[in-house]
């Protein structure tokens, strides 16, 4: 199966949203790591309820993490500063894209558009759009055979499938039509009252409502 499917998959999924753009993925996971890579972002804050891989990546990227309380809905901002990243796993709402930022979504099997697994990064430009299509896809882009390329910089085996994108498209007019789930915060425990946690328990206080 082509990677054209995946192209097909991605401009459906931007116009839902709004977004010039968007980047499938392997995971929401995946991709705000690939996000926050790609900004060189060193520290992240984050509602002390959302899911665990979330926290997990700061131990994973060697970056600062720092918690917030923060009753959140559909999406919430993880850095404080270069273009905004959104964590919206669980946002399905057309036109809800936040112009200027990267924004998260998942494809999981829990989500709106369930597809066991996958996820997708909205974006507003082209620059960022191939360079984070780059580096999910082991540095390269996915129409060229690698061997005819210049690997120019690292990458990431964090792609989305074809067989994955297909899935999407024949689920997608239902999911369009259909009502999403309404996540509420306490959807999530506590992270910070995690054995695994514990080295990060402060919450600044200054972040509660953001």
């Amino acid at each position: 199966m082509s990677f054209k499917v995946v192209n097909k998959f991605e401009k459906k999924i931007a116009k839902f949203f709004g977004s010039p753009y968007a980047v499938a993925v392997d995971s929401c996971t995946h991709g705000l790591e690939l996000c926050i890579r790609y900004q060189q972002i060193g520290v992240i804050n984050i509602p002390a309820r959302t899911y665990i891989s979330v926290p997990f990546l700061a131990n994973k990227l060697k970056i600062k993490l720092e918690w917030r309380n923060d009753n959140w809905r559909d999406c919430y901002m993880i850095n404080n500063d270069f273009k905004p990243i959104w964590d919206a796993a669980v946002l399905w709402k057309a036109g809800s894209y936040k112009p200027g930022s990267l924004m998260c979504i998942s494809f999981q099997y829990q989500k709106h558009l369930s597809l066991g697994r996958g996820g997708i990064i909205l974006c507003d430009t082209k620059e960022d759009y191939i360079a984070l299509k780059k580096m999910s896809y082991d540095g390269r882009l996915p129409d060229i055979p690698w061997r005819e390329q210049n690997i120019e910089s690292y990458g990431y085996h964090y792609y989305m499938t074809p067989e994955t994108a297909q899935l999407g498209l024949d689920k997608l007019d239902e999911a369009i039509k259909t009502a999403p789930k309404k996540w509420v915060v306490t959807d999530w425990p506590d992270l910070t009252k995690m054995d695994v946690f514990q080295e990060v328990t402060e919450i600044d206080p200054y972040l509660q409502t953001r």
